[in-house]
């Protein structure tokens, strides 16, 4: 059912007042977008299932909040991708464990009183390893490097290289990096200590 803004407003406020066929009617309206927002952001049955009841009863909460009736559905779109990138962003901060008692007995990692300073002294190793490159690959190496990395296509444009490229000289870059590393006995000889 395709509602006209004015019809919206009508069931907007209608609802608001406790009418239930109002409801019905909203849900009816507006169902479909809600999904279909959730779709696009691909979650699974049981989170899109708590997205759309969250959203529906943001509804509940705050009908008689709405500035503009009659834009309900740009209401509950921007209301339906919030919740979905709210239940995307609280998803990654999950850990699976396949053992929780393993990771319960594990005793966690306490780095050693020097290992800041061997953590300096190898970067330093590393920065005076890279000034020992010839400047292109100095360069590609820094662009690589940044955080964020920059696309292949940014780095073919910053560079004037053709993008097949830079994967074959990156390694050629950081295999010479390597050798230069291990002659100095930054690196362990045989680990590569720049893999990207």
């Amino acid at each position: 059912m395709r509602l006209t803004p004015e019809q919206s407003a009508e069931l907007v406020i209608a609802a608001s007042q406790g009418d239930r066929r109002a409801w019905e009617g909203l849900v009816e309206a507006y169902a479909g977008l809600v999904w279909a927002i959730i779709r696009n952001h691909r979650l699974g049955p049981s989170d899109a299932s708590d997205v759309s009841q969250t959203t529906w009863l943001r509804l509940v909460e705050n009908i008689g909040r709405i500035q503009d009736p009659s834009r309900v559905g740009a209401w509950l779109a921007t209301t339906t991708r919030r919740e979905c990138l709210r239940v995307i962003g609280q998803s990654r901060r999950v850990v699976l464990l396949a053992n929780a008692e393993e990771y319960d007995s594990a005793s966690p990692h306490v780095p050693g009183v020097d290992h800041a300073l061997l953590a300096a002294e190898r970067d330093d190793g590393v920065r005076r390893g890279l000034e020992q490159l010839s400047p292109r690959c100095q360069q590609l190496l820094h662009l690589l490097m940044l955080d964020p990395p920059p696309s292949y296509e940014e780095v073919s444009a910053a560079m004037a290289i053709p993008i097949g490229s830079i994967g074959p000289t990156r390694g050629r870059c950081l295999a010479r990096l390597h050798e230069i590393l291990a002659a100095s006995g930054t690196a362990e000889p045989g680990r590569r200590s720049m893999d990207m």
